[in-house]
């Protein structure tokens, strides 16, 4: 396992990459503007593709390298671009109807933090500065994972729901360049697609619910229950 020999130079650099991901899913939770969800999605993507970059080049795995370049593309440019495509289609531009306001949705995205780093603490059984890598990787994803869950359950549009997707996922992909740098490229490669897949299936769900609901609130589909 590459973490047994990682350096203080690597560490920072991975630790770094993962903590700002992180911080910009807090962008998210503490903005109504939906075009901000998409810009701190980008940012995001971009970051865990240096990370990618970087795990493969500090640890020895080239093909990180086009996984660095896919995640880029499509996670940074080919999912935002659709993303905006539609919310420029709807004419939404910020989150109307929120369970949660961004300040309390902030705090229990802060209390999430604490209990995933809780979980990832228990979790570890490293020693020496790998110990503080891996907890620093399990805590994020874990985090990245609770806070992608809270995005799904505070907010309504349809755009929201999409993004908490996504950033869940994304908590997945980036503990796993960490923790797993050795992922077969063939499956890596199948999660990047299926992120097109789910992207196109929510702008269909989109589309029928401004013209079945007149509306891209995801509360609308209760009408279906039943």
């Amino acid at each position: 396992m590459f973490l047994e020999h990682v350096n203080p130079l690597q560490a920072s650099i991975f630790s770094s990459l993962a903590v700002v991901s992180l911080l910009l899913t807090f962008v998210m939770l503490g903005s109504h503007w939906l075009q901000n969800y998409v810009y701190a999605f980008a940012v995001q993507s971009w970051l865990i593709a240096a990370l990618s970059a970087s795990v493969g080049y500090f640890a020895g795995y080239p093909e990180l390298y086009v996984i660095a370049v896919l995640t880029a593309l499509f996670r940074g440019l080919v999912l935002p671009y659709l993303l905006m495509r539609i919310i420029g289609r709807l004419n939404a531009k910020r989150e109307l109807h929120a369970v949660l306001q961004p300040s309390s949705s902030l705090v229990l995205g802060a209390l999430l933090v604490m209990f995933a780093f809780v979980i990832a603490n228990h979790m570890n059984r490293q020693s020496f500065l790998a110990a503080h890598v891996v907890v620093m990787a399990l805590t994020i994803m874990l985090s990245m994972k609770f806070l992608g869950f809270l995005m799904l359950a505070v907010r309504d549009e349809a755009v929201s729901q999409i993004l908490g997707l996504l950033v869940l996922e994304n908590g997945i992909f980036l503990g796993s360049q960490i923790l797993v740098p050795g992922m077969p490229l063939l499956i890596e490669i199948v999660i990047l697609f299926d992120l097109l897949i789910v992207v196109a299936c929510f702008g269909m769900l989109v589309r029928f619910l401004v013209v079945h609901a007149g509306t891209t609130s995801s509360r609308q589909l209760n009408r279906l229950v039943g």
